[in-house]
């Protein structure tokens, strides 16, 4: 059994050791697999990943490593963006991006600011309320954009009178609700 999938003109793949490098127009991935059971090459335009056994933790391998490397030639060729939205109705609260850390001043009459980590390779960009975090990492976006939402995260309090904090609107395009 085997998967392929398509590389996009501008985009390379290298294969090395395991450990698998995609480069695009918005930068690079690196990204270790251990291959158990499978092999990963990549031939005339396309990688290709088979299993040797048709057994049933194979193939969910199959399929887990086919998505992250659709995620990270997606990620190269097109930037992943996640959109969040601060809400506040009690305190004004004001976000300042400061080196790998978002500082979150005033949230709920709080003198000590909220820190919220920023991954390596992330940008996030503050326009009033709206928040904007990207870059080419999947995976290195989504857990920066929920660092921010837990930073923002009521405890103590009912939910239903203090609905303030900062919430994921948008995740890579498609809206939450």
């Amino acid at each position: 059994m085997e998967d392929k999938i398509s590389i996009p003109q501008g985009t390379d793949v290298e294969i090395v050791n395991n450990i698998i490098k995609v480069k695009g127009k918005f930068g690079t991935i690196d990204k270790k697999f251990n291959l158990y059971d499978l092999e990963i090459n990549v031939k005339e335009g396309n990688v290709i990943i088979s299993v040797k056994t048709d057994k049933k933790r194979e193939k969910k391998l199959l399929n887990t490593y086919c998505s992250h490397i659709n995620n990270m030639i997606k990620g190269v060729n097109k930037k992943v963006i996640y959109k969040l939205k601060l809400v506040f109705s009690h305190f004004p609260v004001s976000l300042e991006p400061k080196g790998s850390e978002l500082v979150i001043k005033n949230f709920l009459g709080e003198k000590a600011p909220r820190k919220a980590k920023i991954l390596d390779g992330v940008d996030v960009k503050v326009k009033g309320k709206d928040l904007t975090v990207e870059g080419v990492d999947i995976e290195k976006v989504s857990q920066t954009a929920a660092n921010i939402e837990h930073a923002g995260k009521i405890l103590h309090k009912d939910r239903r009178v203090f609905q303030d904090g900062i919430y994921i609107t948008e995740k890579d395009g498609i809206l939450i609700k």
